[in-house]
């Protein structure tokens, strides 16, 4: 893996949390592949295969949240001639309604590129939980 692959990559990825953040589906719908094949688990939630699903949910998620924010924490960072993954820490806050609420999760972003791009294929997020 070069430094420019690295970078690229990384800019892909803060490229899904930022229009995660600004709740835009036509960024994210552009960061994504929107094959059958792709698939998307929010923290807590169901296993979400194909683009058709997976973009339903993020409208969902949009409609129903007035404001987000985003910080994230890369791990580690893995790259092969055609699949690459960002292990990474979300920090969220999120307001809907007048509520202000804050989740933590391991996230694991899966790429793969095609046609010379990076697509992200596969997004997992699994809560933290502080005890």
């Amino acid at each position: 893996m070069t430094s420019d692959e690295k970078s690229q990559l990384i800019a892909i990825n803060d490229t899904f949390y930022r229009s995660f953040e600004k709740r835009d589906l036509k960024i994210i719908s552009q960061v994504w592949w929107q094959g059958s094949s792709c698939t998307c688990i929010h923290p807590g939630g169901n296993v979400l295969k194909g683009w058709d699903m997976i973009r339903q949910s993020w409208e969902t998620i949009f409609k129903n949240t007035d404001y987000l924010e985003i910080d994230t924490e890369i791990i580690n960072v893995d790259i092969g001639q055609e699949i690459a993954y960002v292990l990474l820490i979300e920090r969220v806050t999120q307001i809907n309604g007048g509520k202000r609420l804050k989740a933590e999760s391991m996230a694991t972003n899966n790429f793969r590129k095609m046609a010379q791009k990076w697509y992200l294929v596969h997004h997992h997020g699994s809560p933290i939980i502080r005890r």
